[in-house]
């Protein structure tokens, strides 16, 4: 695949394999080397970066910091955070936590007091893969931070909060403080602990307190206290509970007082009264007393301890004989709670100490006594018909010791005094046949046992015979019935009504049909409906109903069978793409009697037989199904879970894992909408199909007209419809192509534009003005452009529009070079409007002039007329030597033609005045630097009209226009916040000296420009404050006096980091040259060099040989001196001939050879010196 990008996005890969790449070039002569082969990458979702840390406790050596987990885990559980720190302002980031760090915030120990320090936050999860840095802390100083607690509440708690009994109230405030303070909630001067109904939640920056339930001694004053070593803050709130009011509440004992070991609690809803190791005195009766404004009430309770019985009183001897002695005494004062079962008596003879049990208690056969029970209890009517009565009653309080055998009813009718036995039954309930309608009778019942007969308990009032009406009632014990699948299921419904009533059963609307597994059984009192091993085909609505002659009732039950949920249905597919499918679905229509906890979603794809899972804890009705391969199709199946089990799962439809929509189309309407010759604006329209997908962004290219190779030219997808390419070369044809993207890819490219060249465009022609008018044509004057484009101008283009709704149209079809046209061919009477367009010898068209407005086509002819000032009608008096300006306004149509006289002659044409015959004059002969004005006057066959108003005063001075830009900045140095820049000077300053440069700067990924300096007058300057990594380019800016130029072109890029410079030494020619010093002085070499870093500097001496010659001066041969080699710069020769006259000559030898030999010494003599 040929990539023109320098950027590829691989895909699809399979999740966990390992891949490594590399990139070949091409050109037209073939395919490059490849380049090395990149690092080994997983192929992974990596998880994105926690949330920003903040700074929670700063102290001089530590930093608690606090962060929030990443939005998305990369698929796996995020396993862990890595912490970093780095000093600033230029510190490397370094390990701050040497542990996996599992919690969302950390401690950083170690640091220095009143240093500077950055933080941030790496996450890593199970898989391995470790996200980007998080955001940084930002600067933070290691020192101790106190500030005094501060709170802030809603205004709300200003008053009270006046809340009813039973409800919750919460208060709660954000707190703030250096070191955190700690929050204490206070009622009154108690503090308040958690409890269930008392719940205190506080954080780091929230201090909150809710109370549940809340009751009347809940309302008070509630006091926040905060406290750090900087001190404490108090924040009150005040809360009211509505209630009804409590009683008073007494405790007393009938008959004493309590004693001091009785402890009594109160609460809103209860009283407690407690005493602790009681004894005999305790017993007796409490009485507790609640009153309020409305009353009160008492309540009392018997206390009986059960103890000891106290001693017998009264002891008395009443018979003395012989050998017996007759005692008698009373029963002892207190029976210690239970009665007294018999009594001890104990004798001693009068000598000795120890008493002896004179008798032990009476033992006696069991005796059974029985004697006729009680009446029997509350007698109820329970029926009554026209011919029957149905009572009911209780058993009584004491079958007299023997065991109730049977009971008599008795009735007795109204005006009869006899009471007959109408039945006798062994149940308590009895029904009386046989009586009359419209009798009253009155009814009593007797209890007999083995002794006979209780007394008779009548019935409390006389009983009528008659029918009794009730429409039926249906008691239901519960609306709802649920059991577990396989189980019995009973639904048991009492009810009443007279007459008897019918009952009907229906399921969901439908009669029940009852079977071997469902039956229906119904008594006079209730219906009951037992359903076998219950299925989900049992669940739905039942409903009964009751039916007599007086109504009909009817009540509904639901019956829930608690089993594992049905399938899910109606899979949809709702969006398709090349790696994820989104699906949907709806629940079960059968939830299995509980939630749906979960549902279970696997894929496969078609070709093979076995299924994945996807998830199997999507808790929503829809999934998107991510890490699809692109082209594979897949088939998805679904069940529902809850807590019975797993539904049987649905299968989708297969559905291809592809772009459900093209590449787009080309743009359209591609042209170059502004060319200078440092840039050109190229702008298109959006393409006629977006492939069905929106357009995200475009892609630009262009070549020279002369290249065949295209290149792209913008870094990132563009989302505007034009594009400004800078960096081109003058004069250059260029043409570009066009690529839309979307989310299916690139699409094709436009067709080439047309060829446009690298020039400034041409200004339009200025003041464009109407000299005349007929009626079939409009007379045009207009002034060349201001500034040509850098080329001459060829000619001209008059258009014209009829007014007010026409097109415009051309008027000259060849080239017009004059600076005047006369259109021709209007029509009379129609107002048109036009415009000049210049055209340089580059073939480029300026911007069309300013209109001349409404211009009707018709004869007009006026006389010419002139218009002087009033101080011009009467004597003008001047020196000699100035200038004499006569100004005067004239008309006419046609134009009149002006000549000016003086005397009545005629004013010779010379430099100060001259008649011209065009509506344009060229002035020279002028002195550079003086001032001018001029006027003019008009003339035609009817006279010379007045002269025009002055032009403004002009200075006779070269034109001035903007500089061109500098040549392309160079990088000279770099560190990690600062780039040094230089560059020379433009080639054109405009005519206008260079007054200074303005440096711009932006980073490679933005499209913002930065301001670096406004004004700098120097060729160099240092960017400051850039971000330690990031890459950046820069522009440089020509100022004059007339403005700021276009930017030069970009530099190369730059990354803001220490730059790194080859040692070079820096010597010039005249430190090349042999340094010669006098033997035993000292010499210094100083040798200029550069590098980055720093380069560290070895100064050595090569080990170098002499070699030393020598001769006669009269012979031709050279001798060599020395046989062994010299280290040193001197040797001494012997061997020499007494009264020759010898030269020397030395050469130096090293590793690389022989150097040439020096010039030859001075002749010696060789004689010894004087007095040798």
């Amino acid at each position: 695949m040929l990539i023109q990008d320098c950027r590829f996005k691989s895909a699809p890969l399979e999740e966990g394999i390992e891949y490594e790449y590399r990139v070949y070039a091409e050109n037209i002569v073939g395919i490059g080397k490849c380049s090395k082969v990149s690092e080994v990458y997983v192929a992974r979702d990596p998880c994105y970066p926690p949330g920003r840390p903040e700074a929670v406790i700063v102290t001089r050596h530590s930093v608690k910091l606090r962060w929030t987990a990443p939005e998305y885990d990369g698929g796996s559980l995020i396993t862990g955070y890595v912490v970093e720190k780095r000093d600033l302002p230029e510190g490397k980031w370094m390990k701050a936590s040497f542990a996996n760090v599992i919690e969302h915030e950390f401690t950083v120990t170690g640091l220095t007091e009143d240093s500077k320090y950055d933080f941030r936050v790496i996450a890593r999860n199970a898989a391995g893969a470790v996200s980007k840095p998080s955001e940084t802390t930002g600067s933070i100083t290691a020192k101790d931070e106190v500030d005094p607690p501060k709170c802030e509440t809603d205004p709300m708690y200003n008053q009270t909060i006046v809340i009813n009994a039973g409800e919750t109230f919460t208060l709660e405030a954000s707190v703030e403080g250096k070191p955190i303070p700690t929050a204490q909630w206070f009622k009154g001067e108690v503090e308040v602990e958690n409890s269930a109904r008392a719940e205190i939640k506080n954080t780091d920056f929230k201090a909150l307190l809710i109370v549940k339930d809340a009751i009347r001694v809940d309302g008070g004053q509630y006091m926040l206290v905060l406290t750090n070593v900087a001190g404490t803050k108090t924040v009150p709130f005040s809360v009211k509970v509505l209630d009804r009011p409590e009683p008073e509440v007494r405790w007393s004992k009938v008959d004493g007082t309590l004693n001091e070991r009785a402890q009594i609690e109160v609460t809103s809803s209860y009283t407690m009264l407690v005493i602790e190791n009681v004894d005999r005195f305790d017993t007796g009766k409490y009485v507790l007393t609640l009153e309020n404004l409305s009353g009160s009430k008492s309540a009392f309770i018997n206390v009986r301890v059960l103890d000891s019985p106290s001693a017998p009183t009264n002891l008395e001897v009443k018979d003395v004989k012989r050998t017996s002695v007759s005692l008698s005494w009373e029963p002892p004062l207190i029976d210690g709670g239970a009665k007294i079962s018999h009594y001890i008596v104990e004798k001693r003879e009068q000598k000795r100490m120890a008493f002896t049990s004179v008798c032990l208690p009476a033992s006696t056969d069991q005796v059974k006594v029985s004697e006729a029970p009680l009446p029997p209890g509350k007698i109820v009517l329970v029926d009554v018909t026209r011919h029957t009565v149905t009572l009911s009653w209780e058993k009584p309080d004491h079958d007299g010791g023997s065991k109730i055998t049977n009971y008599f009813v008795e009735m007795q009718p109204k005006g009869d005094d006899k009471w007959t036995v109408c039945s006798e039954v062994k149940a308590l309930e009895a029904t009386i046949e046989g009586l009359t309608t419209g009798e009253e009778y009155s009814f009593r019942v007797i209890a007999v046992n083995d002794k006979g007969r209780s007394d008779a308990k009548p019935l409390a009032a006389p009983v009528l015979v008659k029918d009794i009406t009730m429409e039926p009632i249906i008691n239901l014990l519960f609306s709802t019935y649920s059991v577990k699948s396989g189980d019995d299921l009973k639904i048991d419904v009492p009810f009443k009504g007279r007459p008897q009533p019918e009952v009907s059963w229906k399921k969901d609307g439908q009669l029940l049909k009852q079977t071997t597994r469902v039956n229906v059984l119904t008594s006079k009192t209730s219906s009951k409906i037992v359903i076998k091993d219950a299925t989900k085909e049992d669940v739905g609505k039942y409903e009964i109903t009751l039916t007599n002659s007086v109504g009909t009732k009817t009540a509904e039950i639901s019956v829930i069978i608690l089993d594992k949920p049905g399938p899910p249905s109606n899979i949809k597919v709702d969006e398709v793409s090349a790696d994820f499918i989104c699906l949907s679905w709806d629940p079960p229509t059968y939830d299995g009697g509980c939630q749906i906890n979960n549902y279970v979603v696997e894929k496969r794809d078609t070709t093979t037989t076995t299924w994945q899972i996807v998830s199997a804890t999507v808790a929503r009705t829809s999934i998107k199904v991510s890490r699809l391969t692109q082209g594979t199709e897949y088939q998805f199946r679904i069940a529902a879970e809850n807590r019975y089990g797993k539904s049987h799962a649905i299968d989708s439809a297969p559905v291809v894992a592809q772009y459900p929509f093209e590449p787009p189309g080309p743009p359209t309407n591609l042209h170059v909408a502004h060319a200078t010759k440092t840039g050109m604006l190229v702008e298109w329209g959006r393409p006629a199909s977006d492939g069905g997908s929106p357009v995200v962004g475009y892609h630009v290219e262009c070549k020279d007209q002369s290249s065949i190779l295209w290149t792209k030219v913008n870094r990132g997808l563009l989302a505007e419809t034009q594009f400004k390419m800078t960096g081109i070369e003058e004069g250059l044809l260029y043409q570009f192509r066009v690529y839309a993207e979307n989310i299916a890819g690139i699409g094709p490219c436009t067709k080439a534009s047309e060829p446009v060249a690298a020039r400034d465009p041409c200004e339009s022609p200025r003041n464009l003005r109407v000299t005349n008018i007929t009626r079939t044509s409009v007379s045009l004057f207009w002034e060349k452009p201001e500034y040509d484009g850098g080329v001459k101008i060829t000619g001209y283009i008059v258009e014209r529009k009829e007014l007010p709704n026409g097109r415009w149209l051309k008027c000259n079809f060849t080239n017009l070079q004059d600076t005047y046209f006369d259109v021709t061919g209007l029509t009379e009477d129609v107002q048109y409007d036009f415009h000049v367009i210049a055209k340089n010898s580059a073939e480029l068209l300026s911007v069309p002039s300013e209109n001349t407005g409404p211009v009707t086509v018709k004869d007009d002819v006026d006389p010419p007329t002139i218009i002087l000032e009033d101080k011009f009608r009467q004597l003008v008096v001047i020196k000699a030597g100035d200038i004499i300006r006569i100004d005067a306004e004239i008309t006419g149509r046609p134009l009149p033609v002006v000549s000016w006289s003086k005397d009545g002659k005629e004013i010779e044409a010379k430099a100060r005045c001259e008649p011209v015959y065009d509506l344009r004059v060229k002035a020279s002969h002028l002195r550079e630097g003086c001032e001018y004005e001029y006027r003019v006057f008009a003339e035609n066959a009817a006279g010379l009209s007045a002269p025009s108003i002055p032009c403004p005063l002009t200075k006779a001075e070269d034109p001035q226009f903007l500089p061109s830009p500098p040549a392309r900045p160079k990088i000279i140095d770099s560190t990690k916040t600062t780039v040094t820049l230089s560059w020379n000077k433009p080639l054109f300053d405009g005519g206008a000296p260079v007054t200074g440069y303005r440096v711009e700067y932006r980073k490679t990924l933005d499209d913002e420009w930065v301001v670096g300096v406004q004004n700098t007058k120097n060729t160099e300057f240092t960017v400051v404050g850039l971000t330690p990594g990031a890459e950046y380019v820069f522009v440089v800016k020509s100022i004059n006096k007339i403005g700021v130029s276009e930017p030069s072109p970009e530099s190369d890029k730059q990354i803001a980091k220490e730059r790194e410079e080859e040692p070079v030494f820096d010597i010039s020619n005249e430190m090349r040259k042999t340094l010669i010093v006098r033997d035993g002085s000292s010499f210094t070499m100083t040798v200029p060099f550069r590098g980055k870093p720093i380069p560290s500097v070895t100064w050595t001496k090569p080990d170098v040989d002499l070699r030393v010659r020598m001769k006669d001066r009269n012979s031709i041969l050279w001798q060599r001196v020395n046989k062994m080699v010299i280290r040193a710069t001197h040797f001494k020769v012997t061997n020499i001939n007494a009264g020759l006259i010898y030269e020397f000559k030395v050469a130096a030898e090293n590793a690389a050879g022989i150097s040439a030999f020096s010039k030859v010494s001075d002749a010696v003599l060789a004689i010894d010196a004087c007095g040798k």
